[in-house]
């Protein structure tokens, strides 16, 4: 189970848990070599096993080598996510508290350096006529007296709303961790490991989707919707950028995508494609039941980094989206929102209105490190610990207790937590399948758009759909007790 415990404010979860329980296993007859070591991506050293707490122990032997043989016997071959991606062991920045003495003493020091090491600035002043020097103080004054533009006083403004309920909230669910030891007070050698840093893995997929676009037209009519991986194999880019891709079997499989390898897992299925190309997903099946939106909203700060691949839409290509067309009746519609009050505003006032979505509730991710802190400061002006969800439902449905094979469906309730360790790896957001089990019907067809993973049960979409299944991500598992033949 990927929910650690269920308390009246929301859930703790255990992220890694859930990747790991889609069983990443081979099956026999398509059993390959795992990644070796010169290939696997870099990453920190991982600490001993004794210094970390494991919620489950196997009896297995790690390998980033070829499936082990003995005696012309293989032994069966299952992959893992790496959990050093999951060592979150202290805060990314401290509290103020604790930085404001710092802070104090190296701005003292940067305007002791400036005015010693550059003492010419003040006669420069001087000489300057009247009017610079004006403009030179009121340049001056507006640095010292920094005034909150209007998003920075909305932000404060929602922050202030919701503080107690996330302080409060968080701290019930993290208490409980704390006492089953899912969480748990860091040792002096974690707290000296740095957040593992991936390099660029897997090849460039929004690129790839790009190019697509010169490819051949293909017609609709003589064109299947989807295809069935068989066993490893190198599909076709035009036919994986044409159809949806489905894994039916109980086994993990491999495909090749540019000479990468990716791990499908078992039951799901996928499109990889951008905006621009989506009428294959839309061919596929009739309506989804669930669907849950990770939009790659502007971000003036990820503009100016190089650090993220990938691109963002505006507030009008992300309407575009044709959620009508793929959403069921009572459709219930789940959106990630940044903590910029436009976009939470944009979805709730615009957005939803213009899909025909009854806005019902929303819902905060709070990130934790392992020992049960916050990851920024709660009261940070740079970055909040948590974000938000909005949830509603597709018009013309009403959100009451319904029941379908004797099994309740649950209205939605607002202001609920998702308790976590979060991911090192960017926008690796936590799974949300067992949270929505009690609120939706129990055969539901489920959608992830703009993803960039799979699950098993869904169908995912996205321009980097299959950025986080990268082989190199995984490290294969061979348990000893079970010998294929």
């Amino acid at each position: 189970m990927s929910v650690v415990h269920q308390l009246s404010v929301g859930w703790l979860l255990d992220h890694l848990s859930f990747i790991n329980k889609a069983s990443y296993q081979l099956c026999p007859s398509c059993q390959c070599p795992a990644p070796s070591a010169s290939h696997v991506a870099p990453v920190s050293s991982t600490p001993s096993t004794e210094d970390i707490v494991s919620p489950s122990t196997v009896d297995t032997t790690y390998s980033t080598g070829a499936a082990v043989e003995r005696t012309g016997a293989k032994l069966k071959q299952k992959f893992v996510f790496r959990e050093e991606f999951f060592h979150v062991f202290k805060p990314h920045i401290v509290s103020a508290s604790e930085q404001k003495p710092q802070q104090e003493s190296s701005d003292a020091g940067a305007r002791e350096g400036k005015d010693s090491g550059n003492g010419t600035e003040q006669h420069e002043g001087a000489k300057n006529s009247d009017g610079d020097s004006f403009a030179s103080a009121r340049k001056k004054h507006k640095r010292k007296c920094s005034v909150f533009n209007q998003g920075e006083l909305d932000a404060l403004e929602y922050h202030t709303k919701i503080r107690g309920l996330i302080l409060e909230g968080a701290r019930c669910l993290i208490k409980e961790g704390l006492k089953s030891g899912f969480l748990h007070p860091i040792s002096a050698k974690q707290s000296s490991i740095k957040n593992v840093v991936t390099g660029h893995v897997g090849c460039e997929m929004a690129e790839l989707c790009e190019m697509a676009k010169r490819f051949p037209s293909v017609n609709e009519n003589d064109h299947r919707s989807s295809q069935i991986i068989d066993e490893e194999t190198a599909i076709p880019e035009q036919d994986l950028l044409s159809c949806v891709t489905e894994n039916n079997t109980d086994y993990a499989k491999i495909i090749n995508l540019m000479g990468q390898k990716y791990l499908v897992p078992p039951k799901s299925s996928f499109l990889l494609s951008d905006i621009s190309c989506m009428q294959p997903l839309l061919n596929y099946k009739n309506k989804y039941d669930v669907i849950v939106i990770d939009p790659p909203w502007q971000n003036k700060s990820v503009k100016r980094s190089n650090r993220y691949r990938y691109s963002h839409l505006s507030s009008w290509q992300i309407k575009q989206i044709p959620i009508p067309s793929l959403a069921a009746p009572n459709c219930l519609v789940v959106t990630w929102v940044t903590n910029r009050q436009k976009h939470l505003r944009f979805v709730k006032d615009e957005l939803y209105p213009y899909w025909s979505v009854n806005t019902l509730a929303e819902w905060h991710w709070v990130k934790i490190t392992r020992s049960g802190e916050f990851v920024f400061p709660l009261d940070s002006s740079h970055k909040k610990p948590y974000e938000v969800l909005v949830l509603g439902r597709v018009q013309g449905s009403i959100d009451l207790p319904l029941r379908k094979s004797d099994v309740e469906v649950l209205p939605i309730p607002d202001h609920k937590l998702i308790v976590s360790i979060p991911c090192t790896l960017h926008s690796h957001k936590p799974p949300l399948t067992e949270i929505l089990t009690e609120y939706i019907k129990p055969d539901a067809e489920c959608l992830e758009l703009f993803a960039r993973c799979l699950q098993p049960g869904w169908t995912s979409w996205g321009n980097e759909v299959l950025k986080f299944q990268h082989i190199d991500y995984f490290i294969a598992l061979h348990n000893e007790n079970e010998v294929l033949l």
